[in-house]
């Protein structure tokens, strides 16, 4: 939201013709691919750094922000698809996503600094 939508299409478009019509996370072929940005967190220097934007289909995104997509009611799905790609139980399944919520309200909590320069391969 933070990006012109002119440049933010730029993105999700080259996101795409890298993905080749696959899930860049479970392979699947699919002509619906979503953009999802992937960032990394010094937590010792309060940098988080947008390290790439990827193509991902509608079930490893729904997984990826599992609880947004348990309070709109598709939970079941998006653990049965994170345990298929995973190769994992139940118990793994709910530890993942346990620590992923631990470290999201830690993170929450931090003043963060954004390191956006990967975006500087589209606005020169």
């Amino acid at each position: 939201s933070a990006l012109p939508k002119n440049l933010w299409e730029i993105i999700k478009k080259d996101a795409k013709i890298r993905a080749k019509g696959k899930c860049a996370i479970c392979g699947k072929e699919t002509s619906r691919l979503e953009a999802h940005e992937k960032w990394s967190y010094d937590e010792k220097k309060g940098v988080q750094k947008l390290e790439d934007v990827i193509s991902i289909c509608h079930d490893c995104h729904s997984a990826i922000h599992i609880e947004r997509t348990a309070f709109l009611g598709d939970e079941k799905r998006a653990e049965d698809h994170y345990m298929r790609v995973n190769g994992c139980t139940y118990a793994e399944m709910r530890q993942d996503r346990n620590k992923a919520n631990i470290d999201h309200r830690r993170r929450s909590q931090m003043e963060w600094q954004a390191d956006t320069s990967w975006l500087n391969k589209f606005t020169k």
